[in-house]
């Protein structure tokens, strides 16, 4: 209800009427002696009350899952795995991690959501619609939730090898803007450094093209349609393979941190586990 906004909707993915839920509500609101929901219009939304009720609630889901999974713990891991991640790490790391997954956990119905945003990441594992987020930002930490590993990220201008820039190092930033520029969509938290960055030397970004799909990226540079600003975790086989080229600027490296984290009250299943042991496995992780 709290991610729905809507009783009516909640009722619905429920499989109960709208009116029986919406006693269950007002009935736990008056056992408890307070207001879980504001009610504007057709929306609903936690009050403060209610956010620190979500909390204790996910922590006796936790201790059920515990139960449950505690009578089961020798039997092959069954049920589900959702993973909320960035698009570019979906494509660049998760493959080879799924693939092995499916083969140690053939029962186990997985799912990944993606986004560009690091904050919608967050609000669905508070919800508790992912088991894992698995992000890239800046080195991040909340009591809210556990990490697991994190690992530092180079982010780097990169584009066709026979480009003037190509493997040219120390390059002036403002000789670097004069070309074409594809960039992933604003709100990108490498972007938004590079931004910054350029902004504090009085210097803006003005890209022919912004696009949220780095695989269209790389493939358009391929095609010699200017320069990027992505990962080397996602241009690494090609830059191996000479399909693509490094340019290094006079400006300083913009390091990120790709982190996997899961909420501190999730009961951590064994399905959770194998995943945990095949990200360091594949993506050579720092534990914690």
């Amino acid at each position: 209800m709290a991610e729905l906004q809507s009783f009516t909707k909640a009722a619905e993915q429920m499989g109960y009427s709208q009116a029986a839920v919406t006693v269950q509500i007002k009935q736990l609101e008056e056992e408890l002696g307070t207001q879980l929901f504001d009610r504007i219009g057709k929306h609903i939304k936690l009050t403060e009350h209610g956010m620190q009720f979500m909390d204790h609630g996910m922590k006796v889901m936790k201790a059920a899952e515990d139960a449950s999974t505690f009578v089961h713990k020798e039997e092959t891991p069954a049920g589900k795995l959702r993973i909320g991640s960035i698009a570019s790490l979906s494509m660049g790391v998760l493959p080879p991690v799924l693939l092995e997954f499916r083969t140690l956990c053939p029962q186990i119905e997985t799912s990944i959501e993606t986004s560009r945003l690091v904050t919608e990441l967050l609000d669905m594992m508070r919800q508790n619609d992912v088991d894992f987020l698995y992000f890239l930002d800046r080195k991040i930490y909340s009591p809210d939730w556990i990490k697991v590993f994190e690992r530092p990220e180079t982010i780097i201008f990169v584009t066709y090898p026979s480009h003037p820039l190509a493997d040219k190092e120390d390059v002036p930033i403002e000789r670097l803007l004069e070309e074409p520029m594809i960039l992933t969509t604003r709100g990108v938290s490498y972007c938004d450094d590079l931004e910054q960055l350029l902004a504090a030397q009085g210097l803006e970004l003005h890209p022919f093209l912004e696009i949220g799909d780095t695989d269209v990226i790389i493939k358009l540079l391929q095609q010699k349609a200017g320069i990027s600003f992505l990962p080397q975790y996602l241009v690494q086989e090609h830059l191996e393979a000479g399909n693509l080229a490094i340019i290094t600027t006079d400006i300083p490296v913009i390091q990120m941190w790709s982190q996997l984290i899961y909420h501190k009250n999730k009961w951590v299943t064994p399905q959770m586990k194998i995943f945990i042991d095949l990200i360091k496995k594949y993506a050579g992780a720092e534990p914690h």
